[in-house]
């Protein structure tokens, strides 16, 4: 993009950069015009309380007004918002370049109206970038739902940026992973599969947390782990996920303890697929030799029920379910550990005996869980020290002092070292994604 020697864009780049906006835009996703107007106004009076406990002072334009940088970068993200999803009329940029003109012209007194209208702008964008359009995600501590910075928070985070401009072009209110897409899709040197693929992790990338503090994210499409500190990345593992009948869920959560010595109690669906037809073939000495055990129930007052008095050819055919756990131990399929983020679907991440599984390009061979590649690894971070069980008993619980977001999701594209990376949609989502959005079904077929 050509631009001036102030820093702002030349006619014709912001031309490009807008009709690029139009041509590729998706269906736009807009509030009601009163709920439009309703934000707009608590935002502006947010602004206000802002200012005033900052005795008024401008934080967009200098005493100088030689640096109008970051004002002009805020524009300029606003004329592409229909990237975003978002339609460009819902913002006041005549308006803005109005008020940019006045200060390029030396109109001091107009400082502190151009500030505070910069000030509502940001706020308003920042909010309606923030949402979760696609639905796919489970939020189990619903903490984690994406929600809107207060006013003063986001503005306090800018006034407080090594570079204000950057704060603006890095999005920074955002996850990095949702300003590298977008970054991507305003690019456009992409076909029009890629684009649509942009447009769909776009969306789920909404959901990402904002870099502050630690967290986690598992992909489930490239069957990796990261773990993260604000922006910068700590480790990375791989993972293995759930076969495609078994979809590995997109879900947020608090991982809030660790298991040591972990049992593991058999989806009753895995107990007919894994254990009764070993079980007819081998004999109730298969059992034994794996470490099962057959309870009488689901509940915490289970009790161990002898598997002769058990009709297998009845759980292997589907038509009697069981519970079956297996006792810790080198053959348990959690391994040593296995990291709690309690959830009605039952996921978790665990240690896995099955390491060489870890060296396959396509790991998607669980039930749904997810397991590790190094789960003591993981730990030491989560805990800054090393986990040991006391002893041989079972379920272990060592709980986190601080817990620690965990972001199951699905990115089928995600920006790596300046480039986008795609990842097979071994799940068959992307579409349905794209058809929810109002896109074409350019990707039919893909997966």
């Amino acid at each position: 993009m050509n631009v001036t020697r102030a820093g702002r864009p030349s006619r014709p780049a912001r031309f490009m950069l807008a009709a690029f906006a139009a041509l590729s835009a998706p269906v736009a996703i807009t509030a009601p015009a009163s709920a439009t107007k309703v934000a707009a106004e608590i935002a502006g009076r947010s602004v206000d309380n802002f200012y005033a406990t900052h005795g008024g002072r401008p934080i967009w334009f200098g005493s100088t007004l030689s640096d109008s940088s970051a004002a002009i970068a805020l524009v300029e993200l606003m004329r592409s918002a229909e990237v975003d999803g978002l339609s460009v009329d819902d913002y006041p940029i005549a308006a803005l370049d109005q008020a940019l003109r006045d200060v390029d012209h030396g109109n001091y007194s107009s400082i502190e109206r151009a500030d505070r209208l910069f000030s509502e702008a940001l706020v308003r964008f920042a909010r309606d970038q923030r949402r979760d359009s696609t639905g796919e995600m489970i939020w189990v501590d619903r903490n984690l739902r994406p929600s809107q910075s207060s006013p003063a928070a986001l503005l306090e985070a800018f006034v407080s940026a090594d570079s204000q401009r950057d704060f603006i072009t890095e999005i920074r209110w955002m996850n990095p992973i949702y300003a590298g897409l977008r970054k991507a899709l305003v690019g456009g040197k992409h076909s029009s599969e890629e684009e649509s693929l942009l447009r769909v992790n776009l969306e789920r990338a909404r959901v990402l947390p904002v870099p502050r503090g630690r967290y986690v994210i598992v992909n489930a499409s490239a069957a990796r782990l990261t773990m993260f500190d604000g922006v910068r990345v700590v480790d990375s593992m791989k993972v293995v996920v759930g076969k495609p009948k078994q979809a590995t869920p997109m879900m947020a959560a608090l991982i809030r303890y660790t298991s040591l010595n972990p049992y593991w109690n058999v989806p009753p669906d895995l107990a007919a697929e894994r254990i009764a037809p070993h079980v007819l073939k081998e004999g109730l000495s298969f059992l034994d030799k794996k470490g099962y055990q057959v309870l009488s129930s689901w509940g915490e007052d289970a009790k161990v029920v002898d598997p002769a008095t058990i009709d297998w050819k009845a759980v292997a055919d589907g038509r009697e379910e069981i519970r079956v756990r297996q006792l810790p131990g080198p053959d348990n399929a959690m391994g040593q550990m296995k990291f709690m983020f309690p959830n009605s679907q039952g996921v978790y991440l665990h240690d896995t005996p099955q390491k060489e599984l870890l060296a396959e390009a396509s790991r998607m061979f669980s039930g749904g869980c997810v397991r590790l590649e190094d789960a003591p690894r993981l730990a030491r971070w989560l805990y800054g020290r090393s986990l040991e069980p006391a002893g041989a008993a079972p379920e272990q619980h060592v709980d986190l002092k601080d817990t620690i977001p965990v972001f199951i999701t699905y990115l089928t594209a995600i920006p790596e070292n300046g480039k986008v990376a795609f990842y097979p949609d071994v799940y068959g989502r992307d579409e349905q994604v794209l058809a929810k959005l109002g896109g074409t079904s350019a990707l039919a077929g893909r997966h």
